[in-house]
């Protein structure tokens, strides 16, 4: 792993506790690396100050739309997807258990919080500078993406503000189909523009179900994101 963020470190434990899950320890008690719970909320303020600092420099746009443009960058799923671009999966230290979840919705939280810990690990052992060199290598660079397909905002809205824009027309959502007993139902939702139904996405809620829909939606149009004006510091 240092050979691949070109990183060496002083202190090569705060690496490996980057990558130590506390289920792990409750069944390694005696591990000499504690989890990495401390790092990731470290790694989690590093990463949204060096983001933030990056937009406001760069960027002339609005507070609102700057937030935006943050959040998509640092919410779970972008580091998540960062975290296996990365290689990071196979350094986890699990327990059994959690071991088993590979590509599971509980895997991908266990991959954002240990991208958040590996930036808390760097700066406290390498400092600012190093930490800002790896956010903008492997997170800012995300940043024409989320402009691009207009990941800035969320799925329906984005599917909504596309094909009013394209078609002048709004999306509809209707439930095809649900089963399973109250407390634990299962929908499968359909997005419709006019008759045609575009997707479908499953759920354990309506809203979760709506939200997989609009997304398989925006990928069965190839439909990117709504334009908008992007003020960079340099064109004023």
């Amino acid at each position: 792993m240092e050979a691949h963020l070109g990183i060496t470190f002083k202190q090569p434990e705060y690496l490996i506790q980057a990558f130590v899950h506390r289920s792990y320890l409750n069944e390694h008690h005696d591990f000499p690396v504690g989890q990495n719970e401390r790092l990731e909320f470290l790694g989690d303020a590093v990463l949204e100050l060096i983001v933030t600092e990056f937009l406001f420099n760069e960027y002339q746009n609005p507070e609102g739309e700057l937030t935006n443009w943050r959040a998509a960058l640092v919410n779970a799923n972008m580091l998540a997807s960062i975290a296996y671009e990365i290689g990071m999966e196979p350094y986890l230290f699990l327990s059994h258990g959690e071991a088993k979840d590979a590509g599971t919705k509980a895997r991908n939280y266990i991959m954002a919080n240990a991208i958040e810990a590996l930036i808390g690990a760097i700066y406290l052992d390498q400092g600012y500078d190093m930490a800002r060199q790896f956010i903008t290598r492997w997170v800012l660079i995300k940043l024409p993406e989320v402009l691009e397909q207009g990941l800035y905002m969320d799925a329906k809205s984005r599917f909504q503000e596309s094909a009013q824009e394209l078609l002048g027309v709004t999306p509809t959502y209707r439930v095809l189909h649900e089963e399973g007993p109250d407390h634990a139902k299962n929908f499968r939702v359909g997005v419709f523009v006019d008759k045609e139904l575009v997707a479908s996405g499953e759920g354990l809620s309506k809203q979760e179900a709506q939200t997989e829909a609009a997304e398989a939606a925006i990928k069965a149009k190839g439909w990117k994101g709504p334009k908008i004006n992007i003020m960079k510091r340099s064109d004023s």
